[in-house]
């Protein structure tokens, strides 16, 4: 622990304690947990599982990725060497400089960097960018929903630069460069729609078949029989009074038969002599 103060010594030992790691593993992940500015930390420590990341307030990922019991102390860990760091109980020397910061500023300090031949790399998670120099310059890209855990790096230009993330291994050229500045407020989405993305009902059914015009074919109207109207006795308009008493009489005999009521023959009758 060359370079450190004593107090800073015992308040890492005495967390270290607490999460039954060794003092070596904490101070690998305080270095790791002061590159992501106390919220966050990308390492690759053999006693934690390997590569690994963690998040403040969210995701912990490490090598044994079913191995929740490391995960709860990789957790506990960051966050109590967060706090320290906050709260002044720990101090680190700078892990970088002004004078080796070759990457924009507003971009703060990297989670983890490096350098091979006439290259480097910086990796800003919480910008979701990735710093290349080389020869050309230096080239941001836009690292999206990748959380980087390794690097390898073949001879040549930067990109031959290979990342390891949660998604597995992807290349440089893979991300999109956006040398124009810092990050716009909005999610950026690709320009590419789909065919299953630009599927409609309308679409779908424009596909199956083209509408063909047709001439209107008239359906000549079914002339339905018309039923001859039932005109009872007592409805029919009556010729002449002789018709009339007539139909009085019948009645009388229906009334005889049983089949109409007095009430109902007075009435009936007296309709019949309404019309003479």
């Amino acid at each position: 622990m060359q370079g450190i103060s004593e107090d800073t010594r015992r308040v890492l030992g005495e967390i270290a304690r607490q999460y039954g790691v060794s003092e070596d593993a904490a101070l690998a992940m305080l270095w790791a947990v002061q590159r992501g500015q106390g919220t966050m930390a990308q390492f690759n420590i053999g006693e934690l599982g390997g590569s690994g990341q963690w998040m403040q307030g969210g995701m912990t990922m490490v090598g044994d990725m079913f191995n929740y019991g490391l995960k709860n102390t990789v957790d506990g860990l960051c966050n109590a060497l967060s706090q320290a760091l906050s709260s002044g109980r720990i101090h680190l020397p700078s892990a970088t400089g002004a004078a080796s910061a070759w990457w924009p500023q507003w971009l703060g300090s990297p989670s983890s960097t490096g350098a091979q031949n006439d290259s480097a790399y910086a990796v800003f998670p919480s910008h979701r960018r990735l710093a290349i120099k080389d020869g050309g310059g230096v080239h941001l890209y836009d690292t999206g929903d990748h959380f980087i855990s390794g690097v390898g790096q073949q001879q040549g230009s930067n990109t031959g630069l290979t990342f390891s993330s949660q998604y597995g291994s992807f290349s440089v050229s893979s991300l999109r460069r956006v040398d124009d500045g810092a990050p716009s407020t909005t999610p950026v989405t690709d320009a590419v729609t789909t065919k299953a993305d630009a599927w409609s009902p309308a679409a779908a059914a424009s596909e199956v078949a083209e509408p063909v015009a047709t001439e209107p074919v008239a359906i000549p109207a079914v002339q339905q029989p018309s039923a001859s109207p039932v005109v009872s006795p007592v409805a029919a308009p009556m010729a002449d009074s002789s018709a009339i008493l007539a139909l009085i009489e019948k009645l009388a005999a229906l009334r005889e038969a049983g089949i109409l009521t007095e009430a109902e023959f007075a009435a009936k009758k007296t309709e019949l002599l309404s019309r003479l």
